[in-house]
């Protein structure tokens, strides 16, 4: 353990690291699509009745769907916006964003890498290519750079992008806080350099020493982080490879309509399970 440092009252329940949030807080949500999003945190939003949140997710899906049926979104900042091909679109979404219930600031991937990378760069905007021929430079305004160096093209330059918080699921922690996942961690390292603060939920815990022999491993380090929660499944009805794979049938059941359908799948969810 580093010197001076404890890890002791970093580890909460997941109600209590998701009251952390206030009303009205921007979040970047780590994973993409069905595989490895913090949704047992997400669900937790829900619970206590979150409203006003800002999410930011490069490819969100089940998550921001879910959120949107629940009322708690004003505005959203994404890329690609599916449920996969196993389900097609989001459906809660598209109706959210369609009725003006929530706002949404459209960009492709990589502009919204540019401006997390921007907010974690500590500068007010970032280039990016690809981005000539397309309307989200106009619908969102950005701004066209000359070379400074007469060598190119002028190139497009996307604002900084800074979140309240990056709520990432990790596959093990250990009592300091720091994070590891298994597998492609996408856009996770980003968003949590990019944010405020980053909150995590975990698969398991592991010893430090785990930490300690691999650091390369370490996605982000525990000075990094607030906070964290156990929550084993914390990722369904997604996977978290090499653990579990997708509850194919549970997203099945969550896309029916009406509101018991709803109460129903949160009532199904691995924490509700884990706390009775």
């Amino acid at each position: 353990m580093p010197s001076g440092f404890s890890g002791t009252g970093r580890q909460l329940a997941l109600s209590e690291l998701v009251a952390k949030v206030p009303n009205g807080s921007s979040m970047a949500l780590g994973g993409s699509f069905l595989h490895r999003g913090p949704f047992a945190f997400v669900r937790e939003l829900i619970r206590q009745k979150k409203k006003d949140l800002e999410i930011i997710k490069q490819s969100p899906g089940y998550d921001i769907d879910i959120l949107c049926r629940a009322g708690c979104v004003r505005k959203v900042r994404a890329g690609i916006v599916a449920m996969e091909g196993n389900f097609g679109l989001a459906p809660y979404y598209r109706k959210a964003i369609e009725s003006g219930t929530a706002q949404l600031e459209e960009h492709a991937c990589a502009t919204l890498t540019a401006g997390l990378r921007a907010a974690a760069f500590g500068i007010p905007f970032q280039p990016c290519g690809g981005v000539h021929g397309s309307d989200i430079a106009s619908l969102n305004d950005w701004k066209c750079l000359p070379d400074p160096y007469g060598k190119g093209d002028p190139v497009w330059v996307i604002p900084a992008i800074q979140p309240d918080y990056a709520v990432i699921h990790a596959s093990e922690v250990d009592e300091l806080g720091n994070v590891r996942v298994s597998g492609t961690y996408h856009w996770d390292r980003i968003m949590s350099r990019a944010a405020k603060s980053v909150l995590v939920v975990a698969e398991r815990t592991v010893d430090s020493g785990v930490f300690a022999a691999t650091p390369e491993a370490t996605v982000v380090p525990y000075f990094m982080v607030e906070a964290f929660s156990i929550v084993p499944s914390g990722a369904w009805p997604g996977s978290c490879w090499p653990a579990y794979e997708i509850d194919y049938p549970a997203v099945e059941a969550y896309l029916e309509a009406g509101e018991d359908a709803l109460a129903k799948h949160l009532a199904a969810a691995p924490e509700v399970k884990e706390k009775a």
